[in-house]
């Protein structure tokens, strides 16, 4: 796992000046601590930051070819990278190193663009061909890895591992995107391909860009798609027992390495089914490590110790402080750009913890996505059905009065909340999915934001990201949309970019097995029958791993990663959020109704109502706005600038 960096003059070969390439691979150097490598000619500059994990001795970066004419810069691992050696050596390609990262140089001469879809892995890499005077940028097929980039005024591409790379050049236009903060403070991330800075932009899932130099710049190009086809015929035993095959397959590949390696273990059904297939595989004890909260109401530690106990495993534990809250400024400066998952703060704490033992994680990530895990999916199928029994023509104006008039109720249980059922049921499949999963509801954000800043958003609505997603979804099974909508949002934007930025702020690799793309793309064609089923989310999975893992760990309410946000904002930090949410900072950029943010405060902090969630959104903007602003200004685009 590493860092990568680099500038390409898209126009002509300018030297570029190296002061400027060490510091934006510096800035980085948590990334990869091991080693830094550079590589300069006209028109080129790459750099590196290693951890190493394969092939300690030769793997440094950048690597090229056998007479140096192609140059990579590489973040990640390609797992069947001993496989493609074979293959390629019989094309005539000579290798000098041990590592994955040579396969990406040979795989390019070989089949160019095309090399990606050989790899199977998570990856994002840089690359530059001196004879097709080519620059190349890749990243993976479920974004794991991340790839931020910025075409320049003056026709120099940059790019690098995080944004703070880019924001180390005093050419990238650091005004903040309007439509970004939408999206914000709708999802709690800025969604691909937009970054919070109007000048910078991310690769997204599946794409690459392939840039000739002299010749205009093109729009990334999607490699890779999932469809969920949903044909397979199999039973219930038969999907079963393949089920178990990929995954130990999944896992395998995964347990290469030169450096100690080991599994987060939560108490969970994906991490468990990860630590389990771990433990039948390794002849060693695996190595797994628990956060425990002081808090019962978030604690798991209990059914991850069972796991632990059952197969054996080096079991580290520590407790985190239910008022564990030191990191909203740490987080701020981790994440470059506004993000808004409080689960971040122990996602931080237990890679803190997993790197004092190991150097490499096995994680349960993607589980709920292509296995159906989330509460919500459950009562979104419910609420689909209801809208499926009734024509949209009569449901929506129906349900869109009673949603209006209905008194809201969000102090009772979700099934007592007539209000939010019926608003539900009003809208089409899509909308509904989207109100549900946003932090700050549609309506909220039009009260939060100052009428100036709604002018400059041109109508434009952060559900604009889902139907362009639901567009190119190719399915009408209720389940399997937003399934592909996760996948494509929730899974890029918030779960991945959160476990790579808090593992790699630790120098630690973390592998996700239920991402592996092949096993991704077979679950697509399962019957979405065998993953919500009679109510039991994640129905497959748990009934793959009932010989494996206990009941009480398999069927028992999710818990997740909470933080105690409602108690925090009314107690230890309530002076903190009155202060941020109040203040200068917020005021200055012209984008808030400062009635609304009053009322946000003071309802939350006098009991009459939960704004925990928009009120993190709100502190967690608040500390970006500070973070970033030192240096280089970051500047509000004002709707009168426009």
């Amino acid at each position: 796992m590493c860092g990568i960096a680099g500038l390409f003059d898209t126009r002509g070969k300018r030297d570029f000046d190296r002061e400027l390439m060490r510091r934006m691979n510096d800035v980085q150097h948590h990334r990869g601590p091991d080693e830094g490598g550079y590589h300069f000619e006209p028109g080129v500059a790459l750099a590196h930051r290693r951890l190493s994990i394969i092939d300690l001795a030769t793997g440094q970066q950048p690597l090229f070819n056998e007479d140096g004419s192609v140059a990579v810069v590489f973040n990640g691992e390609i797992y069947n990278f001993q496989e493609l050696v074979p293959e390629l050596e019989a094309l005539g390609h000579v290798f000098h190193t041990r590592s994955d990262t040579e396969v990406i140089v040979h795989a390019w001469e070989a089949w160019g663009e095309d090399c990606v879809q050989r790899f199977r892995g998570m990856f994002a890499f840089g690359l530059f061909d001196r004879n097709r005077d080519t620059f190349f940028l890749a990243r993976d097929r479920l974004a794991v890895k991340p790839m931020f980039y910025a075409l320049l005024a003056d026709g120099t591409l940059a790019f690098g591992s995080e944004l703070k790379v880019l924001m180390q050049h005093p050419a990238l236009d650091r005004r903040l995107d309007p439509l970004a903060v939408e999206e914000y403070f709708a999802l709690g991330y800025v969604a691909e391909p937009r970054t919070i800075f109007l000048g910078a932009q991310k690769l997204g899932p599946g794409e690459t860009l392939c840039v000739r130099r002299g010749q205009p710049v093109p729009a990334p190009r999607r490699y890779w798609d999932v469809r969920f086809t949903l044909d397979s015929r199999l039973s219930l035993g038969e999907a079963v027992a393949e089920l178990g095959e990929r995954l130990r397959e999944s896992v395998r590949l995964r347990l290469i390495s030169e450096v100690p390696l080991g599994a987060f273990l939560s108490g969970g059904v994906d991490s468990s089914a990860v630590v389990a297939t771990m433990a039948g595989l390794s002849a060693e004890p695996v190595n797994t490590c628990s956060i425990a909260f002081d808090d019962p109401r978030f604690n798991e530690s209990a059914f991850a110790q069972q796991v632990a106990e059952r197969y054996r495993t080096n079991h580290y534990v520590e407790t985190v402080k239910s008022d564990d809250f030191d990191l909203i400024d740490t987080l701020a400066a981790l994440y470059d750009e506004p993000y808004a998952d409080s689960s971040a703060i122990p996602t931080w704490r237990v890679c803190q913890l997993a790197r004092r033992r190991v150097t490499v994680a096995l994680s349960g990530d993607g589980g709920d996505e292509s296995f159906g895990g989330y509460r919500r999916y459950r009562s979104h199928l419910t609420e689909q059905r209801w809208r499926d029994s009734m024509p949209h023509g009569v449901r929506r104006p129906v349900f869109g009065l009673l949603g209006r008039v209905y008194p809201k109720a969000d102090w009772a249980p979700r099934v007592l909340r007539a209000k939010t059922t019926f608003q539900a049921l009003a809208r089409d499949a899509v909308e509904a999915y989207f109100h549900s999963v946003s932090i700050l509801r549609g309506d909220l954000r039009q009260r939060l934001f100052a009428p100036a800043f709604r002018r400059q958003l041109g109508g434009y609505g952060a559900i604009e990201v889902f139907r362009r997603h639901a567009a190119n979804a190719h399915t009408d099974d209720a389940l399997a949309l937003i399934q592909y909508l996760d996948l494509k949002t929730y899974l890029v934007g918030d779960i991945n970019t959160k476990v790579d930025r808090a593992s790699m702020a630790h120098s630690l690799e973390v592998r996700e097995p239920l991402m592996d793309h092949v096993l991704v793309e077979w679950l697509a064609t399962l019957p979405s029958g065998l993953k919500v089923h009679g109510g039991e989310g994640k129905y497959l999975l748990k009934k793959a791993m009932e010989p494996l893992l206990p009941q009480a760990v398999l069927y028992r309410p999710k818990m997740g990663f909470a933080v105690p946000l409602a108690r925090w904002f009314r107690g230890p930090l309530k002076e903190r959020v009155r202060e941020a949410v109040l203040g200068q900072t917020l005021a200055a950029t012209g984008m808030f109704n400062r009635d609304c943010l009053q009322h946000l405060v003071d309802a939350h902090q006098a009991g009459t109502r939960d704004y925990s969630a928009p009120l993190w959104t709100l502190l967690m903007f608040e500390a970006f706005l500070r973070h970033a602003g030192q240096g280089l200004p970051v500047t509000p685009v004002l709707a009168e600038a426009v």
